[in-house]
């Protein structure tokens, strides 16, 4: 019995080295040939909330007439658990920091706001100009909500930085709950010579499955150069923009400078549409970050 025993023991043990020096050698195989190197990640894995050297947070009602008032540091609608970055939506009546009496505006208008949620960005702190940049996420379901990953150009060390939309806008993803099958992916850029007109080029895939959409983890990414911009869902490339579409007169061109990130979970707005109370509180988890550059 004993020596029966033994010499299975070998027989695993040989198993085992074997398969260990095959996985090693895929793992060399893959590393020589995968293009790109990691040079930032966040995988939210430490404390209880967004590492503030990385992170800022935004606060009130921000823009695009969202429902949602954003909060700052306040755990129920920002935080970190069990790993995952959590962006919470809430139906709850908050106090609008920003109300001034007798304004008219949506921004200011508002004593309370009725919704809120989280949204949190590196400007300023950290940003990227070409790359891969891979967000691992699980987006939240019903009417109304408006999960986002998306950058901005940044005005840090750019003297030639200019408000929306002549600084661009790459949206990695964009999902809106009314229509629960379409993942988007868009550029914005400004048009010279005008305050505010933009043109935008864009393009969404399809996820068949709602509950896939829903209910699981999907990697959202664009791998970016000084040529073009491919969008990425898990490994399907459904989008590529061609980046001299945004060139300007003085030779400038909004994406071929460095971009910051932004996550955030909006509430209705102008395209959120209607708000479905019954699917609060929206759970938006984002299991890690990662930034890549070619080798």
């Amino acid at each position: 019995m004993f020596v029966a025993y033994k010499q299975q023991g070998e027989k695993v043990m040989r198993l085992r080295t074997a398969t260990a020096i095959i996985a090693l050698s895929s793992l060399a195989a893959f590393a020589q040939d995968n293009p790109w190197r990691l040079v930032w990640a966040d995988e939210f894995d430490q404390g209880s909330a967004p590492n503030s050297a990385a992170w800022n947070y935004e606060e009130g009602f921000v823009r695009n007439r969202e429902l949602q008032y954003y909060t700052k540091e306040r755990p129920e609608n920002v935080r970190i658990e069990n790993g995952l970055l959590i962006l919470e939506g809430r139906k709850e009546r908050f106090p609008n920091a920003r109300h001034q009496a007798g304004a008219s505006d949506w921004q200011r208008a508002p004593e309370f706001a009725e919704y809120t949620s989280g949204s949190i960005n590196t400007a300023g702190k950290v940003a990227w100009q070409y790359g891969r940049i891979e967000v691992r996420a699980k987006i939240p379901a019903g009417k109304g909500t408006w999960p986002a990953i998306w950058m901005m150009g940044d005005r840090k060390d750019n003297p030639k930085w200019r408000g929306w939309p002549f600084c661009g806008e790459i949206d990695i993803m964009e999902h809106v709950g009314k229509a629960p099958t379409n993942i988007h992916g868009t550029c914005h850029w400004g048009v010279d010579g005008t305050e505010h007109k933009h043109r935008s080029k864009g393009a969404y895939t399809l996820n068949h499955d709602p509950k896939s959409t829903y209910g699981e983890f999907h990697i959202y990414a664009i791998e970016w150069d000084k040529d073009k911009i491919d969008f990425f869902y898990d490994d399907l490339k459904y989008f590529t923009f061609d980046i001299a579409q945004a060139d300007m007169p003085d030779g400038s061109n909004p994406f071929r400078q460095k971009h910051y990130l932004l996550l955030n979970l909006a509430l209705g707005g102008a395209w959120g549409g209607e708000m479905d109370d019954s699917v609060l509180p929206a759970r938006y988890e984002i299991d890690y970050v990662r930034v890549y550059e070619r080798k």
